[in-house]
């Protein structure tokens, strides 16, 4: 007889038990949450449709723990599942067959084998379905799974500054929290290297995927074929054992005994090491377990030093230090994992192959668009990202008012992650309702964004919340009260929800900067009628500074009429003119010479067009508000004429400074009009006139280049007369550094708003039609 037919005839022989429970099957949990999503249930409503008082034996049902039989077939008929193609073989209902074969005739690495063989299906069952706090189905994990990166050393033991993290001076978009994410080191690598792990991450980073990923791997046989897997949520494992017998000793010789091993058998497993226990969400124990399980585990871990280890939970609530163990922290997402994922995710979600790569490839494309900045920022949080791509898959596109879709983020890390699991957070906190959660959120967010602190010390916040909780919630407490109450929510915000972290020791920050934006936003809209309309006629003030363009642009979405944040954004801008007469003079020439030209285009789009012709030639405003001028090569004639006289003024400019062969011979062919325009007669002949100057490009170049040197600012300065006398352009404004900054900051300014007016806000259509026909007039 074969080894392995050795262990299956043990296994049988010794499955013979007298139990009038059933469990579901891995394909049957599958069937059922298919068929409750499908009809819109929760647990509770099947537990109601069965006659159940609660819905632990749902939750039984849905995780392969065993059921009364009875209620097991009552659930499968309101399901309408054969309750005997789902149910595993209750161990009572395995053939008993009679063989001298024993497991005292086989070694460890039998034992080994058999309770391998044995836990398969269940760790398949156990980790390959995602836990999931949306509605709709999740692809299995096995199907998406990236790999995790781990950081040793943790964030909130660091002693820094925040100057370390923040340069006094940042003020614009472009910084991003993401900057300070170091890389870590792979996941499997560093299990590999450790035998005792306790791996710290924020909500929805990652932890639990990674430990069911290792189960899966191990129960494989692709990591470790040497050792037991047993993956144990530890909160449920709890309930499941009502904290009578919550020791991983009878958790073990639990499975060792439906195998037919003894109990001295499974003590000299683990006296070997032959077990991976992983221990899933030991911060989602209740506080007063919570020390009891921890000291257990250790203990546990200590007389059976040779087994591995890994324990994993958020950092806020890792109060108990367990000896022997190296402690790490899950690493953020970066750009290859968001796009790895991404690809995968689509895959496995689409109806065959080739479709989930393309819409992942249009994921991929949108997200990396500068103004989706935002949401790239949110990927590096995996459940976020899972939550993009769901949203992603059902338009192929982001929702337009992109506060929705941070609204869908927040409503996950506030109630739905904890509530899909079953979780109740045990604290003062949770009896604050989820708006005031909010409001206290907006006031920390909108306090550190106005004093443009992405990162604060400890004491900032707890004064802050003291100063919610006095003035807000009203609360009459003693000084040490106020401090202690106000050091346990801000423990909270950490430990249930992840939006605040501690980046170094007693320095915070929000999770994402874009969540820090959305809450600024948002106790801007909730304001009084009384405040609002001077709070933004505050916000407005701030429309030359970038890094309020975000927070604009959430608070106008989610007003519901945005007319008069956007004609106080106008304001604003037109104010700026009037304290620049150059910028006055010039707005009124560009008028004048698009009037002129009586083109069929919008006015503010061909003004836009003119406002850059001898800068960074721009065309972004310009399209924004006529999408013709798209495409260069079908502009008029006319505006086509321009541009390239406007390129050969600033050609010749440069070579004045640095007078170069190749440059003069550029320009020397573009000034070549005659062949690709119709010129009017005036010009034409004073253009000729004024091209004559030039000395033959046959010249030695020497003699060329000596000519620009000698003759060329003469002729620029002909040249730009020419363009001033018969194409009004080419002024010379002669502004300093001071003035250009000032120009540039109006041009990006009016940018911005038309990108407001035609973006989610609510307006009314003549209010924008109007601000849209004033862009760039005096």
């Amino acid at each position: 007889m074969s080894e392995l037919s050795k262990i299956q005839t043990v296994g049988q022989s010794t499955a013979i038990m007298n139990r009038r429970s059933l469990s579901s099957s891995a394909d049957g949990i599958l069937q059922a949450k298919q068929i409750i999503a499908n009809r819109g249930w929760t647990q509770e409503d099947l537990a109601n449709e069965v006659g159940l008082s609660s819905r632990q034996s749902i939750w039984k049902f849905l995780t392969g723990r065993p059921v009364k039989r009875q209620i097991f077939q009552e659930i499968c008929f309101k399901l309408q599942l054969n309750w005997e193609e789902i149910a595993n073989l209750s161990e009572d209902e395995y053939p008993i067959q009679t063989t001298e074969v024993t497991t005292e005739n086989l070694g460890i690495e039998s034992w080994v084998s058999m309770m391998r063989i044995q836990g398969r299906d269940y760790i398949k069952m156990q980790c390959n379905t995602l836990q999931s706090s949306f509605y709709l189905t999740q692809p299995s994990l096995n199907d998406i799974y990236v790999g995790a990166n781990l950081l040793t050393q943790l964030s909130h033991q660091r002693w820094l500054e925040v100057s370390d993290f923040q340069n006094p001076d940042t003020n614009l978009r472009g910084f991003s929290l993401t900057e300070i994410q170091a890389q870590g080191v792979t996941g499997v690598d560093l299990v590999g290297k450790y035998n005792k792990l306790m791996i710290l991450g924020q909500p929805g980073a990652g932890k639990t995927t990674f430990l069911k990923h290792l189960a899966l791997q191990c129960s494989q046989g692709k990591y470790r074929r040497d050792v037991i897997p047993c993956f144990i949520e530890l909160r449920s494992w709890l309930m499941e054992t009502e904290h009578e017998t919550a020791n991983l000793w009878e958790y073990f010789h639990h499975q060792a005994k439906k195998c037919g091993l003894s109990s001295e058998q499974a003590i000299m497993l683990l006296q070997e090491g032959k077990g991976l226990f992983l221990l899933d969400g030991l911060d989602e124990v209740e506080q007063e377990e919570r020390e009891i399980l921890a000291k257990t585990i250790s203990q546990f871990t200590q007389v059976y030093h040779k087994n591995q280890f890994i324990i994993t939970s958020r950092p806020a609530a890792q109060l108990f230090h367990f000896q022997g163990f190296t402690y790490v922290e899950m690493a953020a997402f970066n750009r290859h994992q968001i796009e790895a994922f991404a690809r995968q995710w689509f895959v496995a979600t689409a109806k065959n192959k080739k479709e989930g790569k393309i819409k992942a490839q249009q994921f991929i494309e949108e997200l990396e668009k500068s103004e989706n900045q935002p949401l790239l920022e949110l990927g590096i949080t995996p459940i976020l990202l899972n939550l993009m791509c769901s949203v992603f898959q059902e338009r192929s596109s982001f929702p337009r008012k992109r506060a929705k879709l941070y609204q869908a983020g927040l409503d996950i890390l506030l109630q739905r992650w904890d509530q899909a699991r079953g979780i109740a957070r045990d604290s003062l906190y949770k009896d604050l309702p989820v708006l005031d959660k909010i409001k206290l959120l907006c006031q920390i967010a909108a306090q550190t964004f106005e004093a443009k602190l992405f990162f604060f010390e400890v004491d900032y916040v707890l004064r802050i919340i003291e100063n919610y909780l006095v003035n807000t919630l009203k609360l009459e407490l003693d000084v040490e009260t106020l401090w202690s109450t106000s050091e346990s929510i801000l423990n909270c915000l950490q430990l249930q929800h992840g939006l605040l972290i501690e980046r170094a020791k007693n320095i915070y920050s929000f999770s994402h900067l874009t969540f820090q934006e959305y809450f600024t936003a948002r106790k801007i809209v909730s304001s009084d009628l009384k405040t609002l309309e001077n709070e933004l006629d505050n916000l407005g003030t701030h429309i030359f500074d970038p890094r309020w363009q975000e927070v604009i642009l959430l608070t106008a979405s989610m007003l519901p009429k945005a007319d008069f944040l956007l004609q106080s954004i106008k304001n604003q801008i037109d104010a700026l003119v009037r304290e620049d007469l150059n910028l006055q003079k010039f707005l009124i020439v560009l008028d004048d010479k698009v009037k002129s030209l009586q083109l069929n285009y919008q006015q503010a789009a061909v003004r836009a067009f003119y406002f850059t012709l001898f800068f960074h030639r721009d065309l972004n405003l310009a399209i924004a508000l006529d999408i013709q001028f798209g495409t260069m090569n079908n502009l008029s004639r006319e505006l086509q004429l321009d541009a390239t006289l406007a390129r050969c003024l600033m050609d010749s400019i440069a070579l004045v400074k640095n007078p170069d062969i190749k440059k003069f011979i550029n320009l020397y062919f573009s000034l070549a009009l005659q062949d690709k325009f119709q010129l009017d007669p005036k010009f034409n002949e004073a253009f000729k006139q004024v091209k004559s100057q030039l000395p033959p490009l046959e010249n030695e170049t020497e003699v060329n280049l000596d000519w620009w040197k000698n003759n060329g600012k003469k002729w620029v300065d002909n040249f730009r007369d020419l363009l001033i006398n018969y194409r009004h352009i080419g002024h010379d404004w002669q502004l300093t550094l001071e003035q250009e900054k000032r120009w540039q900051n109006y041009y990006n300014a009016n940018l911005f708003l038309v990108e407001c007016l035609q973006g989610d806000c609510q307006t009314n259509d003549q209010v924008k039609q109007a601000i849209l026909s004033e862009i760039l007039l005096k």
